[in-house]
């Protein structure tokens, strides 16, 4: 299983993404944690995160995971085509959903087992792999629901890493000072965490996992 999974942005670290990819270049953007913000703001940060991705000699598409509601074996198809996913941040719980509709909870999970892709991306990427979003609601609003979208929130996330993460832990962010809630939270409720601040990664591989940055 190979992650790279960064406070914000590609972080200090990019060449720790290289790394994972071995050369390959494919990497399908996930941009739905942004689908509750106006279309011209969703816009212009896919052009954002294409450039960046462009910048380290990759070939990124965006792949929408609402095209793929209810339609899990044609996401499937669709993203055996690629080398990584690139998961933007935003709201965790709106990617949840995305991830629960579209079936690439259990897509994504299939694909990583099999090393058959990386898993990279920041902030609201990594509460998809913790074994619980509880907490994340002192961060972002789990009853924001775009159209398209179911309404029940999913707490459960995919269980890939045993911890929690708070990610612009003391950082330079907008959210930073709501995490130090979230990490209230977490001391208070006795949940294994790791606090990221922005710049820092965590790299999985088959050497293990350590943070970058």
């Amino acid at each position: 299983m190979r992650l790279y999974l960064s406070s914000f942005g590609l972080g200090n670290k990019p060449e720790e993404l290289l790394k994972l990819l071995g050369g390959k270049k494919r990497a399908a953007i996930i941009m739905n944690a942004g689908d509750a913000s106006p279309v011209e703001r969703r816009a212009a940060s896919l052009i954002r995160e294409t450039e960046n991705l462009k910048g380290l000699g990759l070939g990124p598409v965006e792949v929408d995971l609402r095209c793929y509601f209810g339609r899990p074996d044609a996401l499937r198809e669709a993203l055996e085509g690629f080398d990584m996913l690139w998961v933007r941040g935003g709201n965790c719980f709106v990617l949840r959903r995305a991830f629960r509709q579209s079936g690439a909870d259990e897509v994504v999970l299939d694909l990583l087992n099999r090393d058959a892709i990386v898993y990279a991306g920041y902030s609201a990427a990594i509460d998809m792999l913790m074994p619980s979003l509880h907490g994340s609601e002192l961060v972002d609003d789990p009853n924001t629901v775009p159209d398209g979208y179911d309404s029940p929130v999913v707490w459960e996330g995919l269980n890939l890493i045993h911890y929690a993460v708070a990610p612009h832990y003391k950082s330079d962010h907008p959210e930073s000072a709501d995490i130090d809630k979230c990490v209230e939270y977490l001391i208070d409720n006795h949940i294994l965490f790791k606090a990221l601040r922005d710049g820092e990664a965590i790299v999985v591989d088959a050497q293990g996992e350590r943070v970058v940055g």
